[in-house]
C-alpha cells in the first residue's frame, strides 16, 4: 500500500483511510459512513469535521456518494495486482419512509405486529444508521406503546411454520428498545412523550421473566441518566422495591450493575434515600458485600451505602445489621482507593450522627478503630486520611486508652 499513490479524494478526511461507503453531508464534504457516524452519533460532536459547520444528527441526511464509490471500486480493480481487494457495494440503509410504512401496517392486527417486530429487530441489528432512523421515523413511540399495552400473543409458530415462539409482544418490543442504544434526545422523548412508561417498566421488573426484567432495568438506567429532576423525585416506593429486588435476585452482572448505577443517580433526590431504605436496600447491599470481591462491584455498593447513610433511616439499618460496620471496615485498604474513601465516609456518617456509647464500643471491638489508625500509616488519598483522622479525633476520649491499638500507631494517634 505504501508504494501505491492513492488519490486524495478516496481518503476519508477523518480516518485518512480509503472509504468503503462514501456519503456526503449537508456541507458537501464526503466521508466514509462509519467514520462520520461515529463522529456525529457519539454525542460529543455536531459539526462537519472539515468546515466546522453545524450538522443535523439525522442519519437520513447522509447521502450516498455513488460516483466516488464507483471510482474507488474501479481503482481497486486496477490495482488488484498489488493485493488490493475491491470494496463491495454497500447495502443501502433503511430510510424513514420504509420504517414508517412498516409501523402503519403493523397497527392493524397482533399478527402483523409480530411480523413487524421481527423485521424491526432484524433492521436494527444491521448497523447504527438503521438504529438512528428508528428515532426519526417514530419507531420508538410505537415500541413504547406495545410495552405499555402489555399485549400477549400465545404463539406464532403455527402461523409461519418456522418455529418462532413469541409469547409476549411487550417483551420483544422492550428488547428492541434496549438494544437501540437511543441518543439522549431519544431517551428524553421516550420518557416525556409516554406517560406511565416508567410504571410499565416497574411492572415488568415485578412480574416479567428474568430476561425482560434485565432489559427493563438497563433501559431505566439509561433513561434516568438524562431525566429531569421532576421524574427523579416522583418515583414510587414500588419502583425502589423492584429495582432492589433485581439486586437481590442477581439476574445478571449487567443488570445488577445497572440497578446500582440507577440508585446512585436517584438517591440524592427528594425522599429517594428513605424509599430505598424502606425497600431493604441497606441489608441487601451488606449481604452482597459479604459475597462480592470484584473491585467495581464493591465500589458501586459502597457508594450506594454511603448515600443511604446520609439519612437517619439508612444509618439505623446499617447498625441493625450484624455485619454492617464490620464488612464496611473490612473493605478499607482491600479493594481500591475509591472503595476505601467511600467506606471511611460511611463510618464518618455513623460517628457524626449515630455515635452512641454502644456504637463506639462496637467499633472498638470489631476492629474499626484499629483499621482507621492503619489508614493514617499507609499510602492512600489525603481525603481518606483526613476523614479517618476526623473520626478518631472526635472520639479520642472513648478510644485512646484501648489496648487494641498497636504501640507503633500510638505516636500518630490524634489527640482531642
Amino acid at each position: 500500500m505504501e508504494e501505491i499513490d492513492v488519490p486524495q479524494y478516496f481518503l476519508c478526511p477523518i480516518s485518512l483511510e480509503i472509504m468503503k461507503d462514501p456519503v456526503t453531508v449537508a456541507t458537501g464534504i464526503t466521508y466514509d459512513r462509519e467514520s462520520i457516524e461515529k463522529w456525529l452519533f457519539s454525542g460529543k460532536n455536531n459539526t462537519c469535521p472539515v468546515t466546522k459547520q453545524v450538522l443535523s444528527t439525522d442519519c437520513c441526511e447522509l447521502t450516498p456518494n455513488h460516483t466516488v464509490r464507483r471510482l474507488i471500486q474501479s481503482w481497486c480493480t486496477l490495482n488488484a495486482s498489488y493485493g488490493i481487494e475491491r470494496i463491495p457495494t454497500p447495502k443501502p440503509p433503511i430510510n424513514k419512509a420504509q420504517i414508517s410504512k412498516l409501523i402503519r401496517d403493523a397497527k392493524s392486527s397482533p399478527q402483523l405486529q409480530v411480523k413487524c417486530l421481527r423485521r424491526l429487530r432484524s433492521i436494527a441489528s444491521e448497523n447504527d444508521t438503521n438504529k438512528r432512523c428508528f428515532e426519526a421515523a417514530g419507531a420508538v413511540e410505537f415500541l413504547a406503546s406495545i410495552v405499555m399495552s402489555n399485549t400477549y400473543f400465545v404463539s406464532f409458530e403455527e402461523s409461519n411454520g418456522d418455529g418462532f415462539d413469541f409469547t409476549r409482544l411487550s417483551d420483544e418490543a422492550l428488547s428492541i428498545l434496549c438494544n437501540l442504544q437511543l441518543s439522549d434526545i431519544g431517551l428524553k422523548n421516550l420518557l416525556n412523550k409516554n406517560v406511565g412508561f416508567i410504571e410499565s417498566l416497574t411492572q415488568i421488573m415485578q412480574r416479567g421473566t428474568f430476561e425482560s426484567r434485565a432489559y427493563a432495568v438497563l433501559l431505566l438506567k439509561s433513561m434516568l441518566e438524562v431525566a429531569d429532576p421532576i421524574h427523579l423525585i416522583n418515583l414510587s416506593p414500588q419502583f425502589f422495591i423492584e429495582i432492589i429486588q433485581i439486586l437481590r435476585d442477581q439476574i445478571s452482572h449487567q443488570a445488577s450493575k445497572a440497578a446500582l448505577q440507577s440508585l446512585i443517580n436517584l438517591l440524592p433526590w427528594g425522599r429517594n434515600r428513605v424509599k430505598a431504605v424502606e425497600a431493604s436496600a441497606v441489608s441487601i447491599l451488606i449481604d452482597l458485600l459479604l459475597e462480592k470481591s470484584e473491585r467495581r462491584d464493591c465500589e458501586l455498593m459502597l457508594m450506594t451505602i454511603d448515600f443511604l447513610c446520609q439519612c437517619a433511616e439508612g444509618r439505623a439499618e446499617l447498625l441493625k445489621h450484624g455485619a454492617g460496620m464490620a464488612i464496611v471496615s473490612k473493605k478499607i485498604l482491600r479493594v481500591s482507593q475509591v472503595a476505601s474513601e467511600r467506606a471511611v465516609r460511611i463510618l464518618l456518617s455513623i460517628s457524626k450522627f449515630s455515635a452512641t456509647p454502644g456504637v463506639l464500643q462496637e467499633m472498638l471491638q470489631i476492629g474499626v478503630v484499629a483499621k482507621l489508625c492503619l489508614v493514617l500509616q499507609v499510602d492512600c488519598s489525603n481525603k481518606t486520611k483526613d476523614k479517618a483522622r476526623e473520626i478518631l479525633k472526635n472520639h479520642a476520649r472513648a478510644w485512646k486508652n484501648s489496648p487494641c491499638i498497636p504501640n507503633s500507631l500510638v505516636v500518630s494517634y490524634p489527640v482531642a
